[in-house]
């Protein structure tokens, strides 16, 4: 066999011939058509036959010929891929699979060059997990695909909500330490680049509960690194914080150590609640108060949104996987 022949992919035309039988029914088999009577003995031949010689589906002409790819894309935004985002999506591409659909996730740069991937494999559904800006949704559909999932970001303002209450954690955090008889509260954000706009989102939400609840601000505010927490922490106690809304529980683990160095009891002088509810927030000592999302409960509701897109199929109830709720321990409560 000569290279160009072992490299040449096998089609049902040539399991048809082999066998001597019309390409009809073979495709008719490869492809598991329904409504057609083909003897059982005829399907075991084709199959046996197809994979003795090697034969692949083509997927592309599969695509072209169903209108379908079978492929949800997920676009990302450039986040680290910790605890909550691998659940996240370990859950989604699970369910996903289980559907017969791949997803498939693209994370695009500024002034990157690649060609999108909206484009190059022409996904059935494209998912946008932060907010998308409207000239990229309309570049999507442009590309042809029909189903777009995403929170449109006009211009620079904020995204509209979307009506699930996983993003509610701020204000969850807040209410709670005002609970506590907290009176005078600091926001602690990361100083981690990748993650401004969602630590920015939170720190929002928070500010806004704040005023809401007792009509005036944080009383300090800082983006927390591990050289420089100990400083931050030790001028938010001598100017009276008690509490802290911290982004998420590595911040709150930063602020629970600086603390606790300098001195101070936690949750005595200062309480801290974390976001997120990793392992770290059960295995720290003090243990610390977080929002718990349902990440991996989350990945699944957005995998049955995709599919509902995809397959037309009625919308998913939004259930309490779509919600955040606060564990309480040790970081803000003495009991």
């Amino acid at each position: 066999m000569t290279n160009s022949e072992a490299l040449k992919r096998v089609t049902a035309a040539d399991v048809a011939r082999a066998l001597g039988i019309s390409r009809t029914t073979v495709s008719f088999v490869l492809n598991n058509t329904p409504g057609q009577t083909i003897p059982t003995a005829t399907r075991e031949r084709v199959l046996t036959e197809a994979k003795r010689l090697g034969y692949r589906p083509h997927m592309a002409a599969r695509a072209l010929r169903s209108g379908q790819s079978r492929i949800v894309l997920l676009i990302l935004p450039d986040w680290p891929m910790d605890y909550s985002m691998r659940t996240h999506l370990d859950e989604a591409s699970l369910v996903l699979d289980r559907a017969g659909y791949s997803l498939v996730t693209m994370t695009p740069h500024p002034g990157g060059q690649a060609q999108p991937l909206w484009e190059t494999l022409q996904p059935d559904v494209v998912l946008g997990m932060a907010a998308l800006p409207r000239k990229t949704v309309s570049e999507i559909h442009d590309s042809g695909v029909q189903h777009v999932i995403a929170t449109v970001l006009e211009d620079q303002s904020e995204p509209a909500e979307d009506g699930l209450r996983y993003a509610d954690g701020p204000r969850i955090q807040v209410e709670h330490l005002l609970a506590q008889g907290r009176t005078t509260l600091a926001f602690a954000g990361s100083a981690d680049a990748r993650i401004a706009d969602l630590v920015r989102t939170r720190r929002a939400l928070a500010s806004r509960t704040l005023a809401e609840q007792t009509g005036a601000g944080f009383a300090a505010d800082a983006d927390i690194d591990p050289l420089g927490a100990a400083e931050t922490v030790e001028g938010w106690l001598a100017q009276g914080v008690d509490g802290v809304v911290a982004y998420n529980d590595d911040i709150a683990a930063l602020v629970v150590g600086a603390a606790l160095r300098s001195g101070h009891a936690v949750p005595t002088d200062l309480a801290v609640v974390g976001h997120d509810d990793s392992p770290l927030a059960s295995l720290f000592v003090p243990s610390l108060t977080s929002v718990r999302v349902d990440t991996a409960g989350l990945g699944r509701y957005v995998a049955e949104l995709a599919l509902s897109a995809a397959t037309d199929a009625p919308r998913p109830e939004a259930g309490p996987e779509t919600e955040a709720r606060l564990i309480v321990r040790e970081s803000t409560s003495q009991h």
